[in-house]
This record gives C-alpha cells, structure tokens and sequence, in this order.
C-alpha cells in the first residue's frame, strides 16, 4: 500500500481493469475507491480487488433514505469493513446517526453539495443560499450526529476545517492536476492547493485512471503534492 492521500476511483466496466488499476497504484496510493457504478455491477468482487490492493476500501455509495433504511442498509455493508463510507448529509443528522451507529469502526464521510454542482445549479432544486454556506451547515450537522469525515469541494475545504476542527477527515473530490482539465466537475483545484487548504484525502479518478501508465501519473500527482 502506498502513502500518497489520495483515493483512486476505480470506475471501470470489467473487473480485470479494476484489477490492473489497482495493481499499478497500490505502491502509490492510500486508498481505492469503489463508487456507485463499480459497486452495482461488480460488488464484492470489486471490492475484494481492493482487499488484494492492501489498499484502504473507501466505498462510495452515497446512501440517501429514511433513517431506519439507511440503518438497515449500512448493517449490510458493514460485511465489507470499509475504512470509508458516504452517506448524502442532504438526508439529515438522523439518517448519518443511524448510518454511524450501524458501523462504529468505518470513518462515515457525509457527502455535502456535490462538486458537479455550483450556485446557479442548486438556485435551480430551490437551495437559494451559495454553495460554501450550505456546505457548512451541512458538515456542521452531519459531525453533530456523528460522522468522522466530510466530503466537500476543495473550495470549501478551508471553512470546513475552520467549522468542525480537527480530528475530523475532509476528503475533497474535484481536483484536477496543474494545466488538466475539469470534465463535468465545476468547483476545483489542483491537488497541492487542496491539500494546503486542509484537505486530507484527495478522490483522484480520470487524471490517473485516464492514463496509459497509472503508476506514472499516480507518482507524478504523489510529487506535485509533495506527498511522493
């Protein structure tokens, strides 16, 4: 297992591509990611790729429901033994509570306002407060009830960290390495400005996975983080 903070999001459609993903990054990386995607159509055999990895599992399926259905939903998961695991913290701090009681040793990382999405997009589902101030609230919650890590926009990252303190892991989506480009994320960074910011774990996916050499691109990000 490598050292480098970042979770390398194995979005692939044939579990021999999740397996050479992760054969060429374990040596760099902390942390795979298996999202919604890998998760439907792969399961545990996704995630067992991750456990041959010697790799930190961060399993990324974002449960959004009922409390007592999330509840119910993370016990089934609690099988995989993620060190991670998202809930949506739009689902309120009774749904994380009961996704943090359900799986005391996993680090539940509440999703706040998605990285896909900006101030125009959220005035459009009717959150007419700016995407920082509803991030905060958000995060502010969902560490009330219990979660140990937050997901949120590297732009955000700063205010968060000044909002729950320490000891609480942030974990930023949307980075992008120095001159890439942003595909369908609209509120980025690179991954030295994300970790300056306070950034723990930095969810890397296409800059690496995009590569014709992972371990390459992995060390290079590893390297402009100053984390190689």
């Amino acid at each position: 297992m490598g050292t480098a903070p970042i979770a390398v999001a194995l979005d692939a459609q044939k579990i021999e591509v999740l397996r050479e993903w992760a054969w060429q990054t374990q040596e760099v990386v902390s942390t795979l990611k298996i999202g919604l995607e890998t998760f439907y159509r792969n399961g545990a055999d996704a995630i067992e790729v991750v456990r041959e990895s010697g790799c930190d599992l961060f399993l990324d399926v974002k449960l959004h429901d009922i409390p007592n259905t999330v509840a119910g939903a993370a016990a089934a998961l609690s099988r995989h033994a993620p060190k991670y695991l998202t809930v949506h913290a739009s689902g309120g701090p009774d749904m994380v509570r009961a996704a943090c009681q359900e799986l005391p040793e996993t680090l539940v990382a509440a999703v706040t306002v998605l990285t896909s999405l900006d101030d125009q997009a959220l005035a459009e589902v009717g959150i007419c407060t700016p995407a920082q101030d509803t991030v905060l609230r958000q995060a502010a919650s969902s560490v009330a009830a219990g979660a140990r890590a937050i997901v949120c926009s590297p732009h955000e990252v700063a205010r968060v960290r000044a909002e729950v303190g320490g000891g609480i892991i942030l974990i930023t989506p949307g980075v992008r390495p120095a001159g890439s480009v942003p595909s369908d994320q609209k509120r980025v960074m690179t991954p030295k400005e994300a970790l300056d910011s306070g950034a723990d774990l930095l969810v890397i996916g296409r800059p690496i996975t995009g590569s014709p050499n992972l371990k390459e691109a992995a060390d290079a990000i590893a390297r402009e983080m100053g984390a190689a």
